[in-house]
């Protein structure tokens, strides 16, 4: 038996008391300098059949350290290989080749066994059994012709020649061409030719059988079979001598029921080996041909491993096992009867291992077994041999015990090494198996390379190897992290070849491990390292398209992966590459299929690999189009005013179509013009369509899917209608009149295709409603209206429009009723009542006219009303630019409402009665007054003289008072920075103030102004204003407020450290008693912005500019921009003498300042003092 080596595998435990063995790893390295006995590793099969024009060839190679010699015996004798010249054997190799050109290949037949041999033992080969194929001659017979009736059965016997191995059969005739064979004609598993029945066609002169010989890949051919078949009722006894016939029917042609034609009998028996195939035959005769089944006593075929061959006439078992042993049926049936055939199986085994003598590795003092199980039916016999020879005939060894399929090698010691055979066999076959005890003593070598790195997927076993080697077998224990003790148990495992297992590995089992091995002889470690990744998956996974022709088609494909691994994308199409096109673009995430095809329908899968794993996901393209026009359009059942119209669908591109249309064309009235006329579900392809008289028909058909309409089909042939009277009247009949004394009779005429015929005329009929006369009439052609004159004003008609032509006319007219021309109403209404509801708001009343009067359709009545002039004394003249408002009220309506008046006004008004020609006379004149109403808002409201406590306001009274005026209402409030009132103050004022001055208010702060008039009924709109108390030219915006941007704090900032600069400078010039010079005289008059100081407090007066009203702030300039020479530049005044100009403790100006020059020239120098702060603030701006 051949020994496979493994890396790192313990071969078995043997006893109870720590018995072990060890396999010898393949690592050359661990090998060299291992002795080891031989080992067959490539033998012939048992069964040998050589062809005899080649060389023989028989295998036989083995291993061992050292190298073994070979030798051969030849029926059970030792043959010399080297005394014979044809005979070589390969070098390092116990192979043999034997030339036998020229020789007799039967000399070399015979049982031949291969022995390998060295210093620790001697292993044997098989028994290898050689024979020469052999392909013999047919042997020389004659053939008789062979005549038979119709409808019997009939055998055709083969026999071919007994060829190694056997040959296959197979019939042919005279042109080299098979036989056909069917239920009625088959060839037996022998290769006879069977027929259940024979028919005429039967009867030919060549029917031959052929042997094909495997090995020789020759074929033998036997005489051709001549076979006739008659019908005859009686044939005499010369004839049935002549053509070797001995049984006749009585009545050939008549059906049989079935008999069996093989295996004969009612029982048969079958022998069949374990493991070979099972070949079951039942051919059977009968008229008409029999049906074969099969069926297990007791039992169900083997499904998985049945087949029936020769149309069931074969049943066939593969692997045959004990379990298939038992009786089979067959049976044969036709609509005679049925027959029957029972087959009973009976299943032998030669010997088969169920376990195998293995390699033993001990290592000194140490107990092994070897083991040589084995079945067979009968039951094998078992022989153990060591190197060869039977154990009987071994030389004692008292460490040695055998029990029947056991031998136990207790306490070994070096130099015991040995081969040991087992030999199993019964009648049917045997077996031999070499195992060999080799006895060491080596330390533990670690075979797993150091520092591995293996990389798992989280949720994945972990097999972290430890492949060691050692005699005694060594002990392996793992580490975690150099530290932790890994011990066997949830979620390790520790295998008997040292591999350690992790179950479901997660990240914290990554790491470092080490596999330490010991022994008796010694310790060796190794180092791996674990690395737990993340899963790659889809997190988007690509969805089912269904894209048109044309378009694109976008399949996503998402992924998550460990980042440490380096992902690799594939699509596939059907599982095959993507077509090499430019138009299938594949992204990162995406592949992008452009201008979709027909052709690139199918399943998209994306694949994302890593070294580690993969996840992938597939998803469905469907190309759809619209549909292909239908073809072969017919027309069938024809009738006046039907056909039957059917196709032939075209199509539909994936897309079910959902329906057809059906146009068809007027070659007659509207050729080219195509007119839809049906639609029927997309199940149909026919359609019963309706038809008029007089129309030259042509149809086509348009199918329509999801995606849209197909091209029109090509169009049917013509079909014309014959003429008929018209079904239809025209349409839309109305009758009214255009002027006083007419009626005006229109329609819409019929078209082409509603004519049914030529000559198409219209009958006109009128006739006053309730009023006994006869129907006038008129026919015209070609026209849609018709004029009747002389009628009285807007009287009704009974009006009839019918259709006729050359063949008729069309159906009774519906009449209906219009009327003649209208004339301008000649009344107004009466009893016009106005009733006032409040200063804008009137309703007015009125009488309806006579329904004779209006001489038409009534509209509706028109209501004019003017505002004449106000009440007030102040507008008693006339209001010259008032224009007269008209309310329409329509219908029957006797009352309406007058908005949008004026309050405190007089109005005159009039009704007059509209129809649909116009308006009637006006009613007599109707005046009413509009009580007061609150006013309007003032006309104005201007700020003026603003300072910096106080402002002037003035107004204009409301250009509307709409009332007696009876005073002004006034609230005011400031307005803060974050856009809020402060609180609000209010004030009255009569109606004949328009002006007021507000004091007491805060400096630089802005207001908001809201002004009202008010009448007896209240206030009226306000007028607002905003203003500040600063001189602003312009209002601040409440939205931006100046004080609060950065530029201008820094701007006051900058002002405010020049002018305390300044005030120490005049401080310490003061203290010294110094003066400065001055112009002589300043200009106080022409610097409007200096006033004088208030003399009670001392403080700074206020400034004023009559041009533009600015507040005075330190940091002003003048209202021209700019500061005169002649104003005083350096801005210093004089201070009159005595306790006047002076500077209190804190060195702050409490003097009185003066823009004109009081002085006299007899008070003091001329010379100027220190200079003014406020002036020094305007020259610094």
């Amino acid at each position: 038996m051949d020994f496979q080596l493994s890396i790192g595998a313990l071969l078995m435990t043997l006893l109870s008391h720590m018995t072990s063995a060890l396999e010898v790893p393949l690592d050359p390295k661990v090998l060299e300098g291992l002795p080891q006995p031989p080992t067959i590793t490539l033998q012939s099969p048992k069964d040998y059949i050589f062809d005899p024009r080649e060389n023989i060839v028989i295998h036989c190679e083995a291993k061992g350290k050292p190298h073994p010699s070979f030798s051969w015996t030849r029926n059970g004798t030792h043959f010399d290989v080297e005394k014979d010249s044809k005979v070589l054997m390969k070098p390092g190799s116990g192979t043999l080749v034997i030339d036998i050109s020229g020789e007799k290949a039967e000399a070399y037949e015979g049982t031949y066994q291969c022995t390998a041999h060295n210093d620790h033992g001697t292993a044997v080969s098989n028994n290898i059994v050689i024979r020469q194929s052999r392909s013999p001659l047919w042997s020389k017979e004659r053939i008789e012709a062979i005549t038979v009736q119709l409808g019997i059965s009939l055998v055709l016997q083969c026999r071919p020649p007994a060829g190694l191995p056997p040959p296959v059969i197979f019939w042919m005739d005279n042109n080299f061409q098979k036989l056909p064979l069917d239920k009625r004609v088959s060839q037996a598993l022998n290769g006879d030719l069977y027929f259940s029945n024979v028919l005429a066609e039967d009867t030919r002169n060549d029917y031959i059988c052929y042997a094909r010989f495997p090995h020789t890949q020759t074929i033998q051919q036997k005489q051709p079979i001549s076979v006739t078949v008659q019908e005859i009722d009686t044939m005499n006894e010369t004839v049935a001598a002549l053509y070797n016939v001995t049984t006749f029917s009585a009545n050939p042609a008549r059906e049989q029921r079935p008999g069996f034609l093989t295996p004969l009998g009612a029982t048969s028996t079958k022998l069949v080996l374990r493991g070979e195939t099972l070949e079951l035959e039942c051919i059977a005769e009968g008229l008409p041909t029999p049906d074969m089944s099969w069926q297990k006593d007791g039992g169900e075929l083997p499904t998985s491993r049945v087949s029936f061959l020769n149309y069931k006439k074969t049943l066939k078992i593969s692997d045959v096992g004990e379990a298939d042993a038992g009786d089979y049926t067959c049976t044969a049936t036709n609509r005679l009867g049925t027959a029957d055939h029972i087959i009973k199986v009976t299943v032998k085994a030669a010997p088969f291992w169920i376990s195998a003598p293995r390699n033993l590795i001990l290592a000194p003092n140490e107990t092994g077994i070897l083991t040589c199980r084995v079945s067979g039916d009968p039951k094998p016999e078992i022989r153990w041999f060591v190197n060869g020879i039977l154990l009987e005939n071994a030389p004692e060894d008292h460490t040695r015990k055998v029990e029947d399929d056991t031998v136990i090698l207790s306490n070994v010691q070096s130099g015991s090494s040995a081969v040991y055979q087992c030999n199993a066999s019964n009648e049917f076959g045997y077996l031999i198996a070499n195992a060999f005890v080799n006895v060491l003593a080596q330390p533990p070598r670690v075979l797993t390379p150091p520092n591995q790195v293996y990389q798992v997927i989280t949720n994945s076993p972990a097999l972290l190897d430890c492949a060691t080697f050692g005699s005694p077998i060594p002990t392996i224990t793992w580490f975690k992290d150099g530290k932790t003790s890994v011990k066997s148990g949830d979620p390790y495992v520790i295998h008997e070849n040292g591999t350690l297992e992790i179950n479901v590995a997660q990240s914290q089992n990554s790491g470092k491990y080490t596999c330490i091995a010991t022994n008796n002889l010694g310790i060796k470690e190794n180092h791996v390292f674990l690395e737990v990744k993340e899963p790659t998956r889809i997190l988007k996974q690509p969805e089912y398209k269904v894209v048109q022709r044309g378009m694109s088609a976008v399949f996503e494909c998402k992924v998550k992966h460990d980042p440490s691994l380096v992902p690799t994308m594939t699509w596939l199409k059907n599982n095959g590459e993507l077509p090499d096109d430019e138009r299938f673009e594949v992204d990162t995430d995406s592949l992008v299929i452009k201008d979709v095809m027909d052709e690139d329908e199918g399943t998209y899968t994306c694949i994302m690999n890593t070294s580690l794993d993969q996840d992938s996901a597939s998803a469905m393209l469907t190309v759809v189009e619209k549909p292909d026009p239908a073809t072969d359009l017919e027309l069938t059942d024809q009738t006046e005013r039907s056909v039957q119209l059917t196709w032939i669908p075209g199509d539909e591109h994936n897309s079910p179509t959902q329906k057809f249309l059906i146009q068809y064309e007027d070659l007659l009235h509207q050729p080219g013009v195509w007119v839809n006329m049906t639609e029927v579900p997309g199940t149909s392809t026919t359609a019963h369509l309706n038809l008029s008289p007089f129309i030259y028909y042509s149809f086509r058909v348009l199918a329509k899917n999801q995606v849209g309409y197909s091209q029109p089909s090509q169009a049917s042939r013509q079909y014309r209608t014959n003429p008929a009277a018209p079904d239809d009247n025209p349409s839309d009949v109305h009758g009214e009149g255009t002027e006083p004394g007419n009626l005006v009779i229109s329609w819409r005429s019929l078209t082409g295709f509603q004519s049914n015929g030529p000559g198409l005329e219209y009958k006109v009929l009128w006739r006053q409603k309730d009023v006994d006369q006869e129907w006038s009439s008129t026919t015209v052609a070609n026209v849609t209206q018709v004029v009747v004159t002389g009628t009285p004003i807007f009287a009704p008609y009974e009006i009839k429009v019918q259709s006729l032509n050359d063949y008729g006319s069309g159906p009774e007219a519906e009449v209906i009723i219009g009327y003649s021309g209208e004339d301008l109403p000649t009344s107004a209404p009466d009893g016009v009542l106005v009733m006032v509801h409040n200063s804008t708001l009137a309703e007015v009343h009125w009488e309806p006219v006579s329904a004779h009067s209006i001489r038409g359709k009534l509209k509706g009545y028109k209501v004019y009303y003017r505002r004449e002039r106000g009440l007030h004394k102040t507008e008693e003249e006339a209001d010259q630019e008032s224009q007269d408002q008209v309310v329409t009220f329509s219908g029957n309506n006797t009352e309406g409402s007058l908005p949008g008046l004026q309050p405190y006004s007089l109005y005159n008004l009039f009704i007059r009665v509209l129809n649909s020609k116009g308006e009637g006379p006006p009613s007599p004149d109707k005046q009413f007054e509009t009580p007061e109403g609150v006013p309007g808002p003032p006309s104005f409201l201007n700020v003026l003289n603003p300072s910096l406590d106080s402002l002037t306001l003035e107004w204009g009274p409301p250009l509307n008072n709409n009332g007696r005026l009876i005073g002004y209402s006034l609230k005011y409030q400031p307005v803060n920075n974050t856009v809020e009132m402060g609180p609000v103050k209010m004030m009255e004022f009569p109606v004949n103030e328009t002006t007021v001055t507000l004091d007491n208010l805060n400096s630089s702060v802005l207001y908001k102004f809201d002004l009202s008039a008010k009448t007896i009924k209240g206030a009226g709109a306000s007028t607002t204003r905003e203003a500040s108390t600063v001189m602003e030219t312009t209002v601040p915006s409440r939205h931006v407020d100046i004080a609060t941007q950065g530029w201008f704090i820094g701007l006051m900032c900058a002002i405010a450290l020049l002018i305390l600069v300044l005030l120490i400078v005049c401080f310490i010039k003061r203290n010294k008693g110094g003066k400065y010079p001055v112009k002589e005289k300043e200009e106080a008059h022409q610097d409007p912005e200096i006033q004088p100081m208030k003399e009670d407090d001392g403080t700074f007066g206020e400034y004023s500019d009559t041009e533009d009203h600015k507040p005075l702030k330190g940091s002003r300039t003048p209202s021209n921009g700019t500061v005169r020479r002649d104003e005083s530049d350096d801005s210093l005044v004089d201070y009159g003498e005595g306790g006047d100009g002076q500077f209190n403790e804190d060195g702050s100006f409490i003097g009185q300042y003066s823009g004109k020059k009081e002085k006299d020239t007899h008070e003091g120098n001329e010379s100027s003092e220190a200079p003014s702060p406020v002036n020094a603030m305007n020259s610094f701006v």
